[in-house]
């Protein structure tokens, strides 16, 4: 009845009102947020294709590791060497390693191998990328000079005209020698052939939704399952072979190759500011360390770290900076002071910021500092003895779809003389939530969930006075079973390909139609949508302005299963004859995928016969961008 009921009514009346000034649009409103789950870094976006590759994952086994050929063998020995490297591969004969769920084949690619290793007799060891049963060596290559004394050696691995693969994997032959191996890496081409860089077709997807800051190191990965477990940001610099690694939250261990200064170039590299977080003494297991003498190390900690982040090469941790290689500080101008420390029972968190709040403003009074708990986490303490506010509150949301759908609003009464709104995770579900799903449903989100993300979207769009930042998470994973925690997330990969869901057209749609001033828009006859108990609007929109070129984004949100016709009244604002709509559109419950990549994607189309007044019918489950560019007229 609802489907008949559409088909004979009226068209939804948007009015968009230029004479009316609109809000500023927050330069820094789409970004990009990231932790260590999902396998996002190892055996994700960090370019490493080699697994366990320092032999610390499982101190009783070699795992990921297996004997290559007759009568060979490998076993864990400690050495002492070095803390970082404490264990080394005693191999005779020969062994492989699996990559991560396989190592891909590029056809034309050059890959390059370093190995720490010694040996018992002078020779070679033989490497190759072999098909799993090694009836096929897709590249060959020659480690020279091993011999008894522990060295770095390298050499490069060149795949030839051959059909892409996931499952290879790399084999060294000792022949009748025993060979210790200490450290084996090896590296596919980087994006902008950064060393210990980033894998290039994930860096396209990211620099393509055109995030204006990356929050890291996390979420749950900077602070730990246990105190001990924070990331430790100092263990991360420098070459790999002194980086020991530690436990992540989420049940594996990180080699931290992706550290401090690899998060801080992936920033510099898609031209997106950094945005820090910074540990500040809680643990997922609710320890915490007590305001006061006690925190007062972990503060002079997160000091440093920002030093090492804009010091100038005068002090000590900016010339650590540019010994690593890069002299020139980074342009942060937030810095987060933990994460999630609503969920902290001590109640702590108030003290521990007001420290964390003071020593940073003292040191570098530009820096916003941003709570990582208020707005609806905050419980009304507001800092009641020192009155310390902090620049943005840092508010998390995950939520079924429709219930994001019914947030489009909520900054519409949002307290304009608080601190600002930076959104730090949010993510629509489709029934079941992804800490519960885990791995059973996913691995990214469908049409459903794209629709609550942008309806909710048009909200902080409309009210980026006060929302100032807003990113989506978990941002990446790997599809393979056993490679992801969280149901849902924005990009999806193998070894060799990786695709974006709806919800990162959605994300991209977004982020790359917008304008810096909002435009006041008025909505009427619009339908509802009954989903359950709820009853939700048929429509969400928002409008933005270009004020140097006068192009007009307004963006649309159709959630039910018909079509609707809008009918725009423009006041004050002459559009040329064309525009162009950008549609995103498919059943709710489809997904995008490894085989399918593209199967839910925008499609562009110039639209004519635009003016003062027109009519535009946007389709069933779909996401609009509708794109006015100014005529001869000016506002």
């Amino acid at each position: 009845m609802l489907f008949l009921a559409l088909l004979f009514q009226a068209p939804v009346h948007l009015s968009l009102d230029f004479a009316k000034p609109g809000v500023a649009v927050s330069s820094r409103l789409y970004g990009l947020m990231t932790e260590e789950i999902n396998y996002s870094y190892d055996g994700g976006l960090y370019a490493e294709l080699l697994r366990n590759r320092a032999f610390l994952d499982d101190s009783r086994r070699p795992a990921h590791w297996s004997a290559v050929g007759d009568d060979a063998s490998i076993n864990l020995e400690p050495t002492g060497r070095t803390a970082a490297r404490p264990t080394a591969l005693r191999i005779h004969g020969g062994a492989a390693n699996e990559g991560y769920w396989g190592i891909p084949v590029r056809p034309s690619t050059a890959y390059r191998l370093t190995l720490w290793v010694k040996a018992d007799a002078p020779g070679p060891i033989h490497a190759s990328i072999e098909s799993p049963d090694g009836a096929t060596v897709y590249a060959r290559t020659d480690v020279a000079a091993v011999d008894s004394q522990w060295r770095k050696l390298g050499a490069t691995l060149r795949i030839g005209s051959v059909p892409p693969i996931t499952d290879a994997r790399l084999v060294l032959r000792t022949g009748d020698r025993t060979v210790w191996l200490e450290q084996a890496s090896l590296f596919q081409p980087t994006y902008k052939g950064r060393e210990n860089g980033n894998r290039p077709d994930l860096m396209r997807l990211l620099v393509d939704m055109k995030p204006k800051f990356l929050r890291f190191p996390g979420g749950n990965y900077l602070e730990g399952n246990t105190l001990k477990d924070r990331f430790p940001w100092k263990e991360t610099l420098g070459p790999i072979e002194g980086r020991p690694g530690h436990r992540s939250p989420w049940g594996y261990r990180s080699t931290d190759g992706m550290g401090l200064l690899e998060f801080l170039q992936w920033s510099e590299d898609m031209k997106a500011k950094p945005l820090l977080a910074v540990y500040a003494g809680y643990a997922l297991n609710g320890g915490y360390i007590k305001p006061g003498p006690d925190l007062q190390p972990v503060v002079d900690d997160a000091l440093n770290e920002i030093e090492y982040v804009i010091g100038g090469p005068e002090t000590a941790w900016g010339a650590r900076r540019a010994k690593d290689g890069h002299p020139k500080p980074f342009p942060l101008e937030c810095v987060e002071v933990g994460n999630e420390d609503g969920f902290d029972k001590s109640g702590s968190y108030a003290a521990r910021f007001v420290q964390f709040y003071d020593a940073i403003k003292a040191k570098y009074p530009r820096l916003r500092v941003i709570s990582t708990t208020g707005g609806k986490d905050w419980l009304g303490l507001k800092f009641p003895i020192t009155k310390r506010e902090p620049d943005l509150w840092d508010e998390h949301y995950y939520s079924e779809a429709w219930d994001m759908m019914g947030m489009a609003t909520k900054y519409d009464t949002y307290d304009r003389k608080g601190p600002k709104v930076f959104v730090g995770e949010w993510a629509s579900h489709d029934t079941v939530p992804p800490w519960q799903a885990g791995p059973r449903a996913g691995p990214t989100p469908n049409m459903k969930c794209a629709l609550g993300d942008a309806a909710f979207m048009t909200g902080l769009e409309r009210n980026s006075d006060v929302v100032e930042m807003a990113c989506y998470a978990p941002l990446l994973v790997n599809v393979n079973p056993g490679g992801r925690q969280w149901s849902l997330n924005l990009i999806g990969y193998d070894a060799l390909r990786c695709f974006g869901s709806p919800s990162f057209y959605a994300q991209k749609m977004f982020a790359e139609n917008l304008g810096d001033r909002t435009v006041p828009l008025t909505l009427s006859n619009v339908p509802t949508q009954q989903q359950g108990e709820k009853s939700l609007p048929g429509l969400f929109a928002s409008a933005t302005s270009d004020s140097r070129t006068g192009t007009v984004y307004v963006k649309l949100v159709n959630p039910l299963s018909s079509e609707q016709a809008i009918a725009f009244d423009l006041k004050g604002y002459s559009p040329r004859p064309s525009g162009t709509l950008t549609v995103l559109k498919g059943d709710l419950k489809t997904m995008n995928s490894i085989d399918e990549p593209t199967k839910i994607s925008p499609v562009t189309a110039e639209i004519h016969g635009l003016g003062p007044t027109f009519q535009q019918t946007l389709p069933a489950h779909s996401v609009v961008v509708l794109t006015l560019r100014r005529g001869t007229r000016r506002v």
